[in-house]
């Protein structure tokens, strides 16, 4: 069973740095046509942060020029690397990747499986 498992959350204060990690167990990172970082705060809905594709990557207008994300093959991990960090990028963050899933015969095509991760916390606050 494929499992994206995230690490790398925690405490920091603002302007400080933090550097999320997203490990495919049980699969290959090959294996996903895009994967991003996601976040959510409670009552609230969770929303894009970052996607990188095999070739390109986009952010969004909040984290551009703060956070950049990579995807490491010989790792089979995806990366968020978060730097200046303020209390409004306090959240929960979750991994997701989008890969080809079963063949569905109805339409003669192959379902895309969405995997996510558990998430993990980061918490930016004086």
């Amino acid at each position: 069973q494929v499992q994206l498992v995230e690490s790398g959350g925690g405490s920091v204060q603002p302007g400080g740095s933090l550097k999320l990690s997203c490990k495919v167990s049980g699969g290959n990172i090959l294996w996903y046509w895009h994967m991003s970082w996601y976040r959510q705060n409670p009552g609230t809905k969770r929303e894009l942060v970052a996607t990188a594709t095999h070739t390109n990557t986009t952010y969004a207008d909040h984290v551009k020029g703060r956070f950049t994300i990579t995807r490491d093959s010989a790792q089979g991990t995806l990366f968020l690397e978060m730097k200046d960090l303020k209390p409004e990028d306090t959240a929960v963050y979750y991994c997701q990747g989008q890969r080809q899933g079963q063949w569905w015969a109805p339409s003669k095509s192959y379902l895309v499986q969405t995997d996510w991760g558990r998430g993990t916390q980061v918490t930016v606050s004086s």
